[in-house]
């Protein structure tokens, strides 16, 4: 179906198709991932990947999200746990009914999608649905609703199964009224919230479509998602005089009535309208006519009244009871802002009875009304605009602006702020050298520092509140100006919002049923529900955690939310049917009901056929033994046994943060969420995956391309933290190799074990490899723990594999260890089954030839890694670096400097390592301080600042006297820095004079492995070791053998 790329030769890919369709074939005859709850008690592990809206094919993105979940819950399977995995898809609200009901099935390839309007011209929904894979054919049926409903859900499961997820399908289902029992279940959840006090009904604002009727909730947003309404207050600024075409009004108040006009100047500042001292409007833009700058106009409000103000603020006015019929903005007058300059007005709460309207260019005509109440005392932007006016009689001149208009208004203090005193703006601006108006950068700086201190500490000076802190008398000055008509409530998305139905979303005023989210008493409980939550981008639940912010700060400003809507797909609301419950309220608790899912209509996710129950059964006392607890309903035909049987399934077992609240809610904390593990975006090969361009794969495409191991690979190497991860397409054809080549050396190696060497690991290499295979196994362990799965796949896979090499090259002569190799081929399978399970499926029962299958073979035993061990091979490795280029600077020669002859190569052949036995002078005595802070209580084993303490010890040694003091910490901090990252890990042992392990010994023990190692060094024939004392380096005949530190030996070539 997906158009594939295919790679020049994709003969290893498809052997690794075949090992993937073998091993899932496996898994399904098995049933493997079908559970049930015990009866007895077990570790178990219950994983929820976020249900995904079934408008669509999934694609790669999805794949990654899910392969979290999915690589953790195959890594507790491994472990032995109780692993319920189950996966569903969401139906509910409007996304899928927009783009049938917005587009004419015969016009079906015109109009754009939600999907073309982010990737950019030319995409067509026919276009969108054609490069996501679907056939011609096919796409006009999408012209029905029901159709989508029914084609995507099948080809998720597909899709997912396909990448070899361990999901029991027997617990699917759709969401809507389209499966009859989990629109039951929805029902007793709106039921059991409504009974609590948790939902109720009002009128508040909300983002609101006029398109489609109703809210416009974060589902059914192409742009905008989590934007709420921004609440001001409209000042009515009453015009004196009606001049020039605003005459043209005169006979409006004879239509409706005795009336007046006012401009309508949004603030979110009421307290601070004593110090008004003129209006702004923006004049029109002469160089370009056609842009909405500087355009109001004069629209009929309520009571006779007459608002000016402009035409996108009206839109969203219409809707919240400020104009005779809700939802019609009537425009009376066109008006440009020269044509309100120098109007006089009386404003509310000024000093002056008559002040001006006056030119401001940087006013935002999308923000607000476009009118703004000037009060230079406390806003910098003020102030600075006002100083232009005064200061500029040929700006005056150039909008009309007389004298009388401006000269006599001077600054009135209104709020003292300590430090800022009573007219903070005038003093932010002159400390900061603001010139003019156009000093933006100067004045934002100003603007933050102004508000944020006057809301925090300013007191008032003048009015009904002075005395009081702004941030009381804020809210009280409102209420009053309001209550007496000088004023009046309005609200506007705090961003743009398009909604899907391809329409710019106002706020309205809406009469519906709300969930109080944010109510005291429950938001304590849902914090309380965080703070016993692990987050894995932090070391545990009280770590600092990016993740754990986020959700505090939702917490700090989620508020009553609407869960009902007119129309779309859904569950309708129980009490009042006239109403469906909106695309999120219905997903904040469904893992509850995966559960009991697969006993109520047995893995059928439209519960089409009749089950064991008869949905009409589920009655709210019902849902309430099964989940709460309740007693069991004596007058219910449901079987006793299958009811207990679905309570033990749930005893065993913002949408995240309204699932928050939901569980808070019904349950208590035995059944709150145990973590939740975020992540960022997926972008593909560096750049963000677009259809337009092309750099676009499906969930579909990508498992044909590469085949399921190797995507996988690809999506746990693709990054774990909340920054935006990278799906490399050289990582998965990568992984094609290096999974076909491990499946090809087990094969190679297990039929030649018979000429390997018998018995326990001997030699320094057994014991280097035995060691790394122990370490693997805890360094992946612990990176599965804390889901860091880019960590797995180095420490599992890469780490694990280049010690298997190094110890083929080791042992090349004296050969191989039978039991090392034995273990490493079943170690290597085991550590990476979660992530590539399907060729380690192959390892396990067609190579190691071992019974039953490898995702439930229980994670591998090994002891603590010998950290000295680890230190040997480690400084070996490191050790081949330096040897290659020594020997390649004393053979090969080189130009010569300027003005001196070249130098020809040299005949190089041996090597001549020197190492020295113990660490002297400041290192030793640094060395000697450390371990008297070593501490290995202390969560860093040390305490704070201990390249501080050993600096003032060692400040004194002979050979850091001759040093500049600037020099003393970098020269002494880098070795404090390494020796303290070395005790964290192997303990105070590490702080000796000497190294933890014979640095001559591992030597001799190497020379062997280093130079087949560097065998491209064509002429090096062997390597010698010479160990001296510290006492011997100062009397060494060659000079450069005197720089020898342990772990740092000096390497001399000779022919």
């Amino acid at each position: 179906m997906a158009e594939v790329t295919e790679p020049y030769n994709t003969a290893k890919r498809d052997f690794l198709v075949k090992i993937q369709e073998s091993s899932q074939k496996k898994w399904e005859e098995a049933k493997l991932f079908e559970v049930d709850a015990p009866s007895e008690t077990v570790e178990k592990f219950f994983g929820n990947f976020p249900y995904p809206y079934m408008n669509g094919l999934l694609h790669l993105g999805h794949a990654f999200s899910l392969s979290k979940l999915e690589f953790a819950s195959a890594y507790h399977r491994l472990s032995g746990k109780r692993v319920l995995f189950p996966q569903a898809f969401h139906l509910t609200g409007m996304p899928i009914k927009a783009p049938t009901e917005r587009d004419d099935p015969s016009k079906f390839t015109g109009k754009k999608s939600k999907a073309a309007a982010k990737t950019g011209p030319g995409n067509t929904q026919w276009e969108i649905m054609r490069m996501s894979g679907i056939p011609e054919e096919d796409i006009p049926k999408f012209a029905d609703a029901k159709h989508w409903l029914q084609y995507f859900p099948p080809l998720a499961v597909r899709d997912i199964k396909a990448m070899g997820c361990g999901v029991d399908w027997r617990r699917s289902f759709v969401t809507t009224d389209l499966n009859k029992y989990y629109d039951s279940f929805i029902q007793w959840q709106f039921w059991t919230l409504y009974s609590k006090g948790k939902i109720v009904k009002d009128k508040r604002y909300s983002v609101y479509s006029p398109k489609d009727g109703q809210p416009c909730a974060d589902h059914d947003r192409a742009t905008g998602e989590g934007v709420g309404p921004q609440e001001y207050t409209l000042v009515k600024m009453k015009v004196l005089e009606l001049r020039g075409i605003l005459a043209a009004l005169e006979g409006a108040f004879n239509a409706v009535g005795q009336g007046d006009v006012f401009l309508m100047a949004a603030t979110l500042r009421p307290e601070t309208m004593y110090g008004q001292t003129n209006a702004w409007v923006r004049p029109s833009d002469p160089k370009n006519p056609d842009s909405e700058v500087g355009k109001y106009a004069a629209f009929r409000a309520k009571n006779g009244e007459i608002f000016v103000l402009t035409a996108r603020a009206a839109r969203n006015m219409c809707f919240q009871d400020l104009t005779p019929e809700n939802g019609v903005a009537e425009k009376l007058l066109d008006l440009a802002g020269e044509d309100l300059l120098g109007l006089p007005l009386r404003s509310p709460r000024a000093t002056h009875e008559r002040i001006y309207v006056l030119p401001l260019l940087t006013i935002k005509m999308d923000k607000g009304t476009g009118v703004v109440t000037s009060v230079p005392s406390d806003s910098p932007d003020d102030y600075a605009a006002l100083q232009d006016l005064v200061k500029k009689p040929k700006l005056r001149e150039l909008y009309s602006i007389t004298d009388e208009m401006v000269l006599p208004y001077q600054v009135i203090p209104i709020i003292d702020i300590p430090g800022l005193g009573d007219l903070a703006a005038v003093k932010l601006c002159t400390d900061l050298k603001v010139q003019s108006q156009n000093d933006t950068e100067k004045l934002a700086k100003a603007k933050a520092e102004c508000y944020r201190r006057g809301f925090d500490s300013g007191v008032m000076l003048v009015g009904t509140y002075a005395g009081k802190p702004v941030k009381e008398a804020k809210d009280l000055e409102k209420a009053d100006l309001i209550r007496a008509g000088d004023a009046v409530p309005y609200a506007e998305p705090e961003n743009p919002v398009r909604s899907r139905s391809d329409d710019d979303c106002v706020v309205a005023l809406t009469d519906q049923w709300y969930i109080i989210y944010g109510e005291e008493e429950w938001r304590a409980a849902a914090q309380s529900c965080l703070e016993q939550m692990h987050w894995y981008d932090a070391s545990g639940p009280s770590g600092d955690s990016i993740t754990k912010g986020q959700f505090e700060h939702t917490l700090g400003w989620l508020n009553q939310w609407a869960c009902s809507r007119s129309f779309g797909l859904g569950t309708l609301l129980p009490w009042d049917p006239e109403y469906l419950i909106e695309s999120l309220s219905d997903s904040t608790i469904y893992m509850a009901y995966y559960t009991v899912a697969h006993l109520l209509h047995e893995g059928d996710m439209y519960a089409v056929r009749s089950g064991p129950v008869d949905v009409r059964d589920l009655t709210n006392e019902v849902w309430n033994y099964i989940f709460l607890g309740g007693e069991l309903p004596r007058d219910t035909p449901i079987p006793r046994d299958l009811l207990a049987r679905a309570r033990r399934e749930f005893e065993f077992s913002n949408h995240l943060t309204f699932a928050l609240y939901t569980h808070v809610a019904l349950w208590g904390p035995d059944k709150w969420p145990r973590s939740f593990r975020c992540n960022g975006h997926l972008q593909l090969n560096n750049a963000k995956m677009s259809k337009s361009t092309g750099n676009f794969k499906t969930m579909e495409q990508a498992i044909l391309e590469y085949g399921a191991d190797a995507m996988r690979i690809g999506l746990a190497n693709a990054g774990d933290t909340m920054d935006d991860a990278n799906f490399e397409h050289d990582t998965a054809n990568q992984a094609i190799l290096k999974l076909y080549r491990q499946v090809e050396w087990a094969e190679e190696v297990l039929a030649a074990t018979q000429g390997m060497r018998d018995g326990p690991p001997a030699t320094f290499w057994d014991r280097v490899f035995e060691n790394e295979i122990n370490a693997a196994v805890h360094r992946t362990k612990a990176a599965y723990d804390d889901m860091n799965f880019r960590d797995v796949v180095l420490a599992g896979w890469y780490a694990l594999s280049n010690a298997r090499d190094a110890y083929l090259v080791a042992c090349a002569v004296e050969g191989l260890n039978r039991e090392l190799i034995l273990r490493f081929v079943e170690v290597a399978a085991l550590l990476v089954a979660p992530i590539a399970p399907h060729t380690s499926e192959y390892i396990w029962g067609d190579v190691l030839k071992r019974e039953g299958l490898i995702l439930t073979a229980g994670w591998p035993a090994a002891p603590q890694p010998d950290f000295v061990l680890q230190e040997a091979y480690r400084y070996v490795e490191k050790m081949k670096k330096p040897i290659k280029d020594g020997f390649e600077k004393a053979a090969g020669g080189s130009a010569g400097k300027k003005g001196q002859p070249a130098v020809p190569a040299s005949p190089v052949a041996h090597a001549h390592i020197h190492v020295v036995d113990r660490f002297g002078g400041w290192k030793a005595r640094a060395l000697q301080v450390l371990a008297g802070l070593y501490d290995a209580s202390l969560p860093d084993c040390f305490p704070a600042k201990p390249n501080e303490t050993v600096l003032s010890a060692v400040a004194g040694e002979p050979e850091l006297t001759a040093l500049p003091p600037k020099q003393l910490r970098p020269t002494v901090f880098p070795f404090v820095a390494y020796k303290t990252k070395q005790a964290k890990e192997g303990g105070k042992e590490v702080l000796s004079v000497k190294l933890p392990f014979d640095e001559a010994q591992v030597l001799e023990a190497s020379t062997g492995y280093i130079l087949r190692a560097l065998q491209e060094l064509k002429g090096l024939q062997s390597i010698t070791i010479h160990k001296l004392a510290f006492d011997e380096l100062a009397t060494a005949g060659d000079e450069r053998v005197r720089a020898a530190l342990p772990g740092e030996p000096v390497i001399v070539f000779t022919a």
